[in-house]
């Protein structure tokens, strides 16, 4: 069978824009290849949210976000992306993590330039590295790929934020020079800056879609048409969910019934009618 990065490159190569739901744990992965979407993200915000239940603000550690990623990339068979954060130290650290998140079954690892501890790209309170250092990062990520680690590089910059727009497409075009498969110039503000930056860096770029963010959530067509190759929406199966979960806690608190899904239905979503058939191919 070839490799999820095998299968990323694949994808990639082929006509048109890849649209790319966000996950945070094995069910949201789940539910992204049964509704037919063929490559998802795992989002460094939502696992600290699930998983911690605390801001994405550099608090969760590389092996917590490796631990969630070996059991979200377990429970699918599509290529996913996950979020490597800064890198998690110096150039030998950066290499650990792509080697790392390699190993757990990513097709690709998304790496940042922001100052250590990170936070959210549509937050306040941002700062980046040095460009030397975010070049550093993405030349040890792409040694770690060219060395051995089945998996694409996406750099990413937050530099929009802190230093302009202009200085955001120059880290990204230096990091294509170095060898990044994709780059992903976080949080424009405008579709003009969206388009400037799909008209002068080459390569993949992918749109971050946060729903009440930063940039505009131009539908899939007219990202393509802009220039971007792929349109994530990290963060909206963990959004609906929390809205659903207070609804239903509401309900119960008032003394109703929240609406939910027929129980039959929740045991098929987690897999119990696969479980079963397993079990009678195995009953003596």
């Amino acid at each position: 069978m070839s490799s999820p990065a095998d299968r990323l490159r694949r994808l990639l190569a082929q006509p048109g824009i890849r649209v790319m739901p966000g996950c945070h744990d094995a069910m949201s992965a789940r539910l992204i290849e049964e509704a037919g979407f063929d490559m998802g993200f795992m989002s460094g915000f939502a696992v600290s949210a699930v998983r911690l239940g605390l801001p994405d603000t550099g608090l969760i550690s590389y092996g917590e976000l490796l631990e969630q990623g070996s059991n979200v990339c377990a429970a699918v068979s599509i290529p996913l992306f996950g979020d490597g954060d800064t890198g998690f130290g110096n150039a030998l650290n950066v290499k650990r993590t792509v080697q790392g998140y390699a190993r757990a079954g990513f097709a690709c690892i998304m790496l940042e330039d922001q100052v250590a501890p990170k936070r959210c790209g549509h937050t306040q309170g941002k700062a980046v590295v040095s460009r030397d250092e975010a070049a550093m990062r993405i030349r040890a990520a792409v040694d770690a790929r060219n060395e051995g680690a089945d998996i694409l590089v996406m750099a990413r910059t937050d530099a929009r934020a802190t230093d302009g727009l202009d200085e955001a497409i120059a880290r990204c075009k230096l990091f294509r020079k170095l060898g990044a498969d994709i780059t992903f110039l976080e949080a424009p503000e405008s579709e003009e800056e969206m388009r400037r930056y799909c008209a002068e860096v080459d390569g993949p770029k992918m749109a971050n879609l946060i729903e009440h963010g930063k940039t505009p959530l131009l539908p899939p067509a007219e990202l393509e048409a802009i220039g971007y190759k792929i349109a994530v929406y990290p963060l909206t199966q963990l959004n609906v969910a929390i809205k659903a979960m207070r609804a239903a806690l509401r309900a119960i608190k008032a003394g109703g019934r929240p609406d939910v899904m027929d129980f039959e239905e929740l045991k098929s979503a987690v897999g119990f009618p696969d479980y079963y058939d397993a079990e009678d191919r195995y009953r003596g």
